[in-house]
């Protein structure tokens, strides 16, 4: 898979720009603020329809525009698609393969899949659970797009479930004063308190259909990352991947791989600590509350792991997801965001070797001599609104 035409218009600090691109290797050097990045965050949402920096649109549309607009011409097994997304300030996005519009963007999820390593990667290891539960899902997705609705109904349900819980708090307070004893639901509370039990099913199916799709990655992952690291750090203790689940299993070995078991095991968790989540106002059990667990030896990786043993490790965790991805016969386009300059020597010329062989790997590097001669490939200048490849006239 190679993407070999891109574009986009009021995106970012661009008014307009487009790229003609190769197979190989491809680097794109300015200096720091001219847009680099902007550039290959719009080839991110045109793959995930997300942003590695922020967590909404909206910034994402130049400054006095009303929608931004990023398009892709993506080659792949022979066949070559067009994919264009409309980015819309107040409104629904839109989005269209080959001119013609699909009913929802996330129909074109799939067409073009990318790897993307970036300094914000440093937070898979340092930052906190919500960081690794969107890696999890945006590679889940990633490699079955279906997943992406599965992800949609839980968050729904999810949103439903917690508005529900959050308006029985005044009346339980109610409850309180007259009985010092814990409340648990009963018919004194809220009519609509009555269809919690209904919520529950609605939870325990959507978040079964996440929780097992997120048990198989992580078994899948996990040699894929330990590889990648050891040859990123080889001085250093191996590393480990597990997934702790709110059910209150000792980890993924003990997740039950059937779905239906998994929604009978969410579905006796929430029984047991109703009287909890009506008394905080909160849904305590369900993939939202799960975690990632980053070993290095016998200890968590944050909070033990040195600043290069954490860059090293969030490295690994992408060129896992690289190697997964092309295991399962796609080959995505990797981008490399400004992450050399936070390497030492070693590390650049393993990173480098590591990927050398892609088939398409898109770098940005404010110094072109930070970008390893591993990688020596296309290069373009990019200026203040400005991107011109090497002996072409700026556009």
């Amino acid at each position: 898979m190679y993407l070999r035409r891109f574009s986009v218009t009021d995106f970012r600090s661009w008014p307009e720009a487009e790229l003609e691109l190769d197979p190989g290797v491809t680097v794109l050097v300015g200096s720091n603020g001219v847009g680099k990045t902007n550039l290959v965050e719009g080839i991110g949402y045109l793959a995930t329809l997300g942003s590695h920096r922020v967590s909404s649109d909206a910034p994402l549309i130049r400054r006095g525009a009303e929608q931004a607009v990023v398009r892709g011409e993506v080659h792949h097994h022979g066949r070559k698609l067009g994919v264009e997304l409309e980015i819309n300030n107040g409104k629904q996005n839109r989005a269209r393969v080959n001119r013609s519009p699909v009913s929802r963007p996330r129909d074109i999820l799939g067409i073009l899949r990318s790897v993307l390593f970036a300094p914000e990667d440093l937070a898979l290891v340092r930052g906190d659970p919500s960081e690794r539960r969107r890696f999890l899902d945006e590679l889940l997705v990633a490699r079955f797009p279906r997943y992406a609705g599965v992800r949609a109904d839980y968050d729904k349900v999810l949103r439903q479930r917690s508005a529900l819980l959050k308006s029985a708090k005044p009346a339980l307070r109610g409850a309180r004063g007259r009985s010092r004893a814990p409340v648990a639901v009963d018919p004194e509370l809220p009519d609509d308190l009555a269809t919690l039990e209904v919520w529950d099913g609605h939870l325990a199916r959507t978040g079964a259909a996440l929780l097992a799709g997120r048990r198989e990655l992580v078994v899948a992952l996990a040699p894929y990352a330990r590889e990648a690291f050891a040859a990123i750090a080889p001085s250093s203790d191996p590393i480990g991947l597990d997934y702790r689940s709110s059910l209150g299993t000792a980890g993924v070995a003990e997740l039950p791989s059937s779905t239906g078991d998994l929604e009978a095991l969410l579905l006796d968790r929430l029984t047991e600590v109703r009287s909890q989540e009506v008394e905080r106002g909160v849904c305590l059990v369900g993939p939202h509350r799960d975690e990632l667990d980053l070993a290095l030896g016998e200890g968590p990786a944050k909070g033990y792991a040195s600043h290069g043993e954490s860059w090293a490790f969030a490295l690994a965790l992408r060129l896992a997801s690289y190697r997964l991805l092309h295991a399962d016969d796609v080959e995505p386009v990797l981008v490399l965001d400004d992450v050399f300059a936070e390497l030492d020597s070693a590390r650049r010329r393993a990173l480098a070797g590591l990927v050398a062989d892609a088939e398409q790997v898109l770098v940005t590097a404010a110094v072109a001599e930070d970008v390893p001669t591993e990688l020596d490939g296309v290069r373009f200048t990019v200026g203040d609104r400005t991107v011109s490849r090497d002996g072409e006239v700026p556009a």
